[in-house]
C-alpha cells in the first residue's frame, strides 16, 4: 500500500514550519512526543543525557527552553561548555530532529522570574527538595516532605522553591531532520547561523 506523500516530503519551507509548529505544540500539548526531548551535554569525556520538558520555542529568535533545578550537575557542564544537542523523536509523525544548540543559563533574573510566574504550584513540587538533585540517600526518597509530597501546600508556600528553579534557553545553531517513509527516507540539515540548507543522505 503506498504512503500518502506530505507537504513537507521534499520542500525546506514545509519542513521547518513542520518543524517548528512541532516544537511550538509540544509546549502546551502534554500528549505531544515532542514535548520531553533528550538533552545532552558534558564534553568527549563526560557525555550526559537526560529526558526534559520543554518549556518554550521561539522560531523567530531560534531558541528553546526548559527549566532545571541549579543544583542539577548538568548546570555546571553547561556553564563549562555551552555546546550541547537536543534530541526529539516522534513515532506518530515518523519524524526526527536532532537541535545543536549554545545554552545559557538564567538563575534569578527576569526569564527566570517570567517562566516562574507562568509554573502552577502542583508544577513546582520538584523544586522543593531540601537536597539537590542527585545527592546519597540512605532510603528511597523523593526528597521532600510529607506537606510537600502530598501536595498539602499553597502557591504562596511553594514560593520557596523559586531560590532552585533555573531556565536553560537553547539558541537553536542546526536542525537535522529526519522523516521516515515507505517512499523513502528523507533527511535534511538546516544551519541556521549560516542560512544554509542541504538535503542529507538518510
Amino acid at each position: 500500500m503506498s504512503q500518502e506523500v506530505v507537504s513537507y516530503y521534499e520542500d525546506f519551507s514545509e519542513i521547518e514550519k513542520k518543524i517548528w509548529d512541532l516544537l511550538t505544540n509540544a509546549v502546551t500539548d502534554r500528549s505531544s512526543e515532542f514535548r520531553t526531548p533528550v538533552f545532552i551535554c558534558g564534553n568527549d569525556k563526560d557525555l550526559d543525557g537526560r529526558v526534559v520538558v520543554l518549556r518554550k520555542a521561539d522560531q523567530k529568535n531560534s531558541f528553546v527552553q526548559y527549566h532545571s533545578d541549579i543544583r542539577s550537575s548538568k548546570i555546571d557542564k553547561i556553564k563549562k561548555n555551552p555546546n550541547c544537542s537536543i534530541l526529539f523523536y516522534g513515532k506518530q509523525e515518523k519524524i526526527q530532529l536532532r537541535l545543536k544548540t549554545e545554552c545559557k543559563v538564567h538563575f534569578n533574573d527576569d526569564v527566570t522570574k517570567k517562566s516562574w510566574d507562568k509554573t502552577g504550584h502542583i508544577s513546582r513540587k520538584c523544586y522543593l527538595v531540601t537536597n539537590g538533585p542527585g545527592t546519597k540517600s540512605d532510603k528511597p526518597t523523593s526528597g521532600l516532605d510529607n506537606k510537600f509530597d502530598n501536595f498539602d501546600y499553597t502557591k504562596e508556600e511553594s514560593e520557596t522553591g523559586y531560590k532552585n528553579v533555573c531556565v536553560i534557553k537553547c539558541k537553536v545553531k542546526s536542525i537535522e531532520w529526519l522523516y521516515l517513509a515507505a517512499k523513502g527516507h528523507r533527511r535534511a540539515l538546516f544551519d541556521l547561523e549560516n542560512n544554509k540548507k542541504n538535503w542529507l543522505v538518510p
